[in-house]
């Protein structure tokens, strides 16, 4: 199965950075949700969970950015 690259970043380090299938996270109009060939977009993030489906064991893992 195919799969997206996710790198999440703060100023001061990296949170993530692994292959997933799936990723939601909070935007300023609401839960964003990105599975692979989603149309390139900018949208301004809000403070909160970033839901990450690991491509390699299916399980989820939660980020707060």
């Amino acid at each position: 199965m195919a799969t997206i690259h996710v790198d999440v970043v703060s100023a001061e380090e990296q949170i993530f950075s692994g292959e997933a299938k799936f990723v939601a996270l909070p935007g300023e109009s609401g839960e964003l949700g990105i599975l692979l060939r989603h149309t390139p977009l900018i949208n301004r993030i809000k403070p909160g969970a970033v839901r990450i489906e690991r491509a390699d064991n299916g399980e989820e893992e939660f980020v707060f950015v």
